[in-house]
């Protein structure tokens, strides 16, 4: 069995499981304290971090490298476009997402209110608080940007860009610190997103001390 070492609220973590889902290809998730630095996960992944999914014998890390690998070996359904300007405009956007979205809002927002909780350090920051919640705004408002010229982020179909996007959304929308009456067209595109099978574990996710709020799993908001 395939097995997806991970931590529920892991914007990296969901990014891999969305593409399994979407690909249909089955995987026993596998919960993982990477933070208390188990000598087995240590073996797994020396960086300590997660996801890592173990496959086909292999062990692999860093979620971007495992999506474009499932891509490669598993290329239906494509989420990659086949043109190269089109996979320039895919990688451009999973590393905005991956690396200044995530420095700007998921690691002020999501790792202050929770990841600090969980992992026995403290209380959340108000200046990084106050700092994400104020960015949030400009990303969103980027997305609208691009949405008002696509149908999708990176293009006319969906792509590994909008679930890098979904993959930090939704792990803020669990904290409610996303505004979705923003943007009605980043909400439709949202909405779209979620309604996917591959989104239904995401959806049913349950963090202890942190319950879902009621519109997290609503496909209608």
């Amino acid at each position: 069995m395939n097995r997806l070492f991970h931590v529920p609220l892991s914007p990296f973590c969901r990014k891999v499981r969305l593409v399994l889902a979407e690909k249909r290809i089955e995987v026993e998730l596998v919960e993982e304290r990477y933070w208390e630095q188990d000598p087995d996960f240590l073996r797994r992944n020396p960086a300590a971090k997660v996801p890592v999914l173990k496959m086909d014998g292999k062990m692999m890390a860093e979620s971007s490298a495992i999506c474009e690998y499932l891509e490669e070996m598993y290329p239906d359904p494509s989420l990659m476009p086949k043109d190269i300007d089109g996979r320039y405009e895919v990688r451009r956007l999973v590393s905005w997402f991956d690396d200044k979205f995530h420095h700007e809002v998921t690691s002020k927002l999501l790792y202050e209110r929770v990841n600090k909780k969980v992992m026995g350090k403290g209380y959340p920051d108000s200046t990084n608080v106050k700092s994400g919640a104020k960015a949030i705004k400009y990303h969103l408002d980027y997305m609208a940007w691009l949405l008002d010229h696509r149908r999708w982020l990176a293009g006319d179909t969906m792509t590994l860009a909008d679930f890098a996007a979904a993959s930090h959304l939704s792990s803020l929308d669990y904290i409610r610190d996303v505004d979705w009456n923003r943007s009605e067209v980043v909400k439709d595109w949202y909405a779209k997103i979620k309604s996917r099978p591959a989104f239904r574990s995401i959806l049913a996710d349950q963090i202890p001390g942190f319950p879902q709020p009621p519109h997290y799993s609503d496909l209608d908001f």
